[in-house]
């Protein structure tokens, strides 16, 4: 047996294990994901308000949010190396990024690409949860979410970049993962599913 696929399989039975003991941990740590990704909007919007309207009163309540956020996250990533906190909190910023413009092409008829927004936001957050239960290291996630982050600017910045948003898309599609890492997501996404009650 492969080394990869040894590794899945063991960590399939460690979710296996974690959902015999309570399976109601995922669930709620979930609600805390969305609450952090919530967060990490506050403070964009927060740097964007004060930099459009030129009030540094804005900047001013960045530090509340950001430390908010990262006590939070911490109940979530509880250890972590290298670069895992930082690929984490990206993971979980494009993957909310990624929900409003598919909030917004809903909002514009684009039925398809809302749907293919909602796709990847999923795929990111199940990347979230592969590379904090220990399945994935952070480089390869931290490969996926760039291609995410490249088609989330492309489709958010204007109609006329909906053709380089699909070439990248394409692109991305083309070199989406396969094998161990095709593996992973569908044991991530049926581990989140179960667990969400």
């Amino acid at each position: 047996m492969a080394k990869k696929e040894k590794d899945l399989k063991e960590f399939v039975e460690k979710l296996d294990n974690l959902k015999k003991k309570n399976p109601k941990d995922l669930s709620s740590d979930q609600d805390l994901t969305f609450a952090i990704m919530h967060l990490i909007s506050i403070e964009e919007h927060l740097t964007f308000s004060g930099a459009k309207t030129e009030k540094t009163a804005y900047y001013d309540l960045i530090p509340e949010i950001r430390g908010m956020r990262t006590e939070l996250l911490k109940k979530i990533i509880t250890s972590y190396e290298g670069e895992v906190w930082c690929t984490s909190k990206h993971l979980l910023g494009g993957c909310m990024r990624l929900i409003e413009v598919g909030h917004k092409q809903q909002d514009m008829g684009n039925a398809a690409e809302a749907a293919d927004m909602f796709d990847k936001a999923y795929e990111l957050y199940c990347l979230f949860w592969g590379l904090n239960m220990n399945a994935i290291n952070a480089g390869d996630a931290g490969k996926v979410a760039k291609k995410y982050a490249a088609i989330e600017v492309s489709a958010a910045n204007s109609d006329t970049a909906k053709k380089t948003a699909d070439k990248v898309a394409v692109g991305a599609k083309a070199a989406a993962p396969s094998g161990f890492m095709a593996k992973l997501k569908a044991t991530v996404k049926k581990a989140v599913d179960c667990c969400i009650e």
